[in-house]
């Protein structure tokens, strides 16, 4: 049983002035059922719920544009992740969510894959493990250390920190999932069982500076742990500032017209917008081209929020239309710094059937080809 008026009083909800700007932002409410206001609207009312009707909860990529764009600071988003909450400790939980999430717990990964196998994409590097004592821990996000496809991401930011004489190593086995799409789903004892063993394979590490390849795992870690004894930075932050204090340099054209979609855990959330542009900018021969809706308008590439496990009840791409949008600028070369939006954006070309025309390439992949 849902308590309703515990939820509006933890969330304040009793807030929301019911404007819809929440919904007149939401990605998903012109493709799906859900809408953020009519949501917390029927909240107010005290209205029955009932949970496992309303599967479009499943729909939210917890973009955050609701909450971002609420005058008076209501986060809808945060009531779905609550309601997912109770859907999971209902017991009944969606089927392609129950593989990922027993994987995480077992495996530290929600891809289903063996945890020795967690450092197989940096074979052959000769990687620093942390006990030599490094200024930077480089952290892989899960995809990027399992997926063939992303792969090749961490394998450019090493190279591109060895460019710069960085000094740095990895957690190698010890790592594992940062946690940050199992809050969303609302499986919320799980996020805190990682975050509480993180931070004591962090500190056990003696982890002071991190560098992670996935704007989730820099949110979470920055925003959702709470009092850290580390600090942590997303890729395009750290390589942006290698290259203005001249310490990495470019030896290499890349003749290219690109275009950049934010990723909304690096953007919209935590206010990166320049750093990727910076990187960009500063590759010869990039001509580099916005697409209209860009940086706080920016529009989410809909895998996050589990999203990547979960189907949703629309079978709309937004990234098939955000493909289209970067054709549009007259891009050969769409650039994003997150593998969700990588992964998303890839099917998105094949779907749409632009393969000859665009390519979905990560920054650190333009940038390594630079060096």
């Amino acid at each position: 049983m849902i308590d309703i008026q515990s939820l509006v009083e933890q969330l304040e909800l009793a807030a929301c002035i019911q404007c819809g700007k929440c919904t007149g932002g939401c990605p998903i409410a012109v493709k799906s059922t859900m809408n953020p206001r009519a949501l917390v609207y029927q909240f107010l009312r005290g209205e029955d719920f009932e949970l496992t009707a309303r599967e479009d909860l499943w729909d939210c990529t917890t973009c955050s544009t609701c909450g971002l764009r609420c005058p008076k600071g209501v986060k809808p988003y945060e009531l779905i992740i609550a309601l997912r909450g109770q859907w999971i400790e209902s017991g009944k939980i969606p089927t392609t969510l129950r593989a990922p999430l027993t994987a995480t717990l077992n495996q530290g990964n929600p891809l289903v894959l063996p945890r020795e196998d967690r450092s197989l994409w940096a074979d052959g590097l000769d990687l620093k493990e942390m006990a030599e004592g490094v200024e930077y821990t480089m952290f892989t996000c899960c995809e990027n250390a399992y997926d063939p496809r992303v792969q090749p991401v961490p394998k450019a930011l090493v190279n591109i920190l060895r460019a710069a004489n960085v000094d740095f190593g990895t957690l190698g086995l010890e790592e594992q999932c940062c946690g940050s799409e199992i809050r969303r789903l609302g499986e919320s004892g799980l996020f805190e069982y990682l975050r509480d063993d993180n931070i004591e394979k962090f500190r056990a590490a003696g982890v002071k500076k991190m560098v992670t390849t996935s704007p989730h795992c820099y949110n979470v870690y920055k925003n959702e742990y709470g009092k850290t004894e580390f600090t942590v930075e997303h890729y395009t932050q750290v390589v942006a500032r290698l290259i203005a204090e001249g310490r990495l340099k470019f030896s290499h054209r890349v003749e290219a017209t690109v275009t950049y979609q934010d990723p909304c855990f690096l953007g919209k959330q935590n206010g990166v917008y320049d750093e990727p542009r910076a990187i960009l900018k500063a590759i010869p021969g990039v001509k580099f081209v916005d697409m209209d809706r860009s940086r706080e308008r920016s529009v989410c590439c809909e895998g996050g929020g589990g999203r990547m496990w979960m189907e949703g009840t629309s079978k709309v791409r937004i990234a098939n239309d955000r493909v289209l949008q970067a054709l549009e600028t007259g891009a050969n070369i769409l650039a994003t710094a997150c593998p969700f939006c990588f992964l998303t954006l890839s099917d998105a070309v094949i779907a749409t059937g632009n393969e000859e025309k665009i390519k979905v390439m990560d920054i650190l992949q333009i940038a390594q080809a630079a060096l």
